[in-house]
């Protein structure tokens, strides 16, 4: 698919903003589809948008788990070309109902990619699109569900130029959008990956004389894939939990994070709800419905990092905001609660570990570019009598996930202090007030410039100077030094009739991806305990 892209590097995989975008040409070769909603239910109608310079195309749909099962396909759809707005980013494609189809009452809960097709005569071109089916509520009592990082999906979806990082926005056309449609396709990488993409932590830790680099951004460059399809996407994260539990025999069924505040109820009988991977973005929302399921007795496993920023929907969760580090200034709820920035700002009043036990804010980067490149890798154990590590033969000291670079790129943690070799909250943040740190490593948010790197790192001062001001309400020299030291934890605790594991870290799935036994035995304690096995 064609690319268009801005350079204002020699490094330009890792310093420009490159982005998926129909092309100026009307005669290149084209196609782009996307859904009227990302998650269904059973019997409900999908209303396929699509854009092609192709007369006809195709379009399939399969369930994708340990083996691709195609259950619909369609030849010679008419194609049509459509208007897309410069801003499609910002204000969604507009694009008209291309074709519909309603589901079967029988299809499984999952994820479902779609595949649109042409045939050029010279060649074949596909763009891929995924959409998730919620479970039959009548087989809910022994099944985990899969709750998606669908926000931040959206958030790291650069399709059409803008995300919440990067963007074709504001005056100048450099900024990136507070706000996203989700009517818009999914970039490339994020729902089909070749089994060699690299993923976004470093595996392994570099030689000493090793320049820092980033090679997922500059496979992602050469490859003709987006630049975040390692942050964040079903084929980096969901696809490999789904995967291991049917290996592992425990029965998972999947909704959408927005079904949190558009659908509370999907949350109903189902003993225990489990977060994967990078799963950075939530709305106030979204926290109450999890907040009432864990005070009513229900469990969460959350083997997530980056707990970082509120957001807010619009538009029946057609549109998603986040203003953060412009919060204060643009946000039109600036003076309220609802303001779109950091859960720790003191004026929010409710603090990301209230819900999970940690936040991204006293940790995020470990094993990636030159944060902690020369780190454990793991998990550094201090509770190891905990009944998650039961079977696992880890003793205290001992780094759990070491071998499978479990401790990355992103982790949560807390500000902690020792007590007789054991970690405890420090009490300079609210937390909840059972809760047991049970592991425990170090993060950074500044990258080490070493004499050796060939190349301006990635990271700028933006992350830390934004920490600073949240923590302690200035930036300074001092401030950003003490808001550059993170940490990444295990935590569990009782809140309620409920409970909640934690595995603060982006990258645990990578243990189950490369079967780590320790990280797949830790797992399973959780899951079967929270499933009153």
């Amino acid at each position: 698919m064609p690319q268009a892209r801005t350079s204002d590097s020699n490094n330009p995989a890792v310093h420009s903003n490159y982005y998926e975008a129909p092309p100026v040409d009307p005669a290149e070769p084209e196609i782009w589809c996307y859904s009227d909603r990302l998650c269904y239910s059973p019997g409900d109608s999908i209303a396929f948008h699509v854009s092609t310079t192709a007369a006809t195309y195709s379009l399939e749909i399969a369930r994708d788990a340990l083996a691709l099962e195609i259950l619909f396909e369609r030849k010679g759809l008419p194609g049509q070309r459509q208007v897309t707005p410069s801003n499609a980013s910002v204000v969604g494609c507009g694009w008209s109902s291309s074709f519909e189809f309603k589901i079967p009452a029988d299809w499984r809960s999952g994820g479902y990619r779609v595949t649109c097709r042409i045939d050029t005569g010279d060649a074949v071109r596909e763009q891929h699109h995924l959409f998730l089916l919620r479970g039959n509520r009548s087989a809910r009592q022994n099944r985990l569900l899969l709750v998606s990082a669908t926000g931040t999906w959206c958030a790291y979806n650069n399709w059409g130029g803008s995300n919440h990082y990067e963007g074709i926005s504001g005056a100048d056309g450099n900024q990136f959008s507070p706000v996203l449609s989700l009517e818009r396709p999914l970039p490339r990488g994020f729902v089909v990956l070749p089994d060699d993409a690299p993923r976004a932590a470093l595996a392994a830790t570099p030689g000493h004389d090793e320049a820092v680099s980033y090679p997922h951004m500059e496979w992602a460059y050469a490859n003709g894939y987006s630049k975040k399809y390692a942050s964040t996407g079903w084929a980096s994260y969901e696809k490999h939990f789904v995967n291991w539990a049917a290996v592992a025999g425990f029965e998972v069924d999947i909704v959408s994070q927005y079904d949190l505040q558009l659908h509370p109820e999907v949350l109903e009988d189902y003993p225990c709800l489990v977060f994967i991977g990078h799963d950075e973005y939530w709305s106030w929302e979204m926290r109450d419905s999890v907040d009432a399921y864990v005070e009513n007795g229900g469990r969460v496993a959350r083997f997530a990092g980056n707990f970082m920023w509120q957001t807010r929907l619009e538009d029946d969760g057609r549109r998603q905001l986040c203003y953060k580090s412009r919060a204060m200034t643009e946000d039109p709820m600036h003076a309220t609660p609802r303001i779109t920035t950091s859960w720790e700002l003191p004026q929010i009043g409710r603090p990301g570990a209230l819900t999970f036990g940690l936040n991204a804010i006293r940790g995020v980067y470990a094993g990636w570019g030159g944060c902690v490149a020369f780190g454990a890798g793991g998990f550094p154990i201090y509770r190891p009598d905990h009944w998650a590590f039961a079977g696992t033969g880890l003793g205290y000291g001992d780094v759990l996930g070491a071998q499978s670079r479990i401790f990355a790129y992103e982790v949560d943690g807390l500000d902690y202090v020792i007590r007789d070799g054991l970690p405890y909250p420090s009490g300079a943040e609210q937390v909840p007030d059972d809760i047991q740190i049970l592991a425990l490593g170090l993060a950074s948010n500044v990258e080490v410039a070493r004499a050796i790197d060939r190349q301006s790192l990635f990271l700028g001062s933006d992350d830390c100077e934004l920490h600073a001001e949240i923590l302690y309400g200035a930036v300074t020299p001092e401030t950003v030094a003490l808001a550059g030291r993170g940490s990444g934890m295990i935590v569990a605790f009782r809140q309620g009739k409920g409970e909640v594991f934690h595995a603060g870290s982006v990258e645990w799935v990578a243990g189950l991806l490369r079967r780590d036994p320790q990280v797949e035995q830790v797992t399973r304690n959780v899951l079967q305990r929270f499933l009153n096995r």
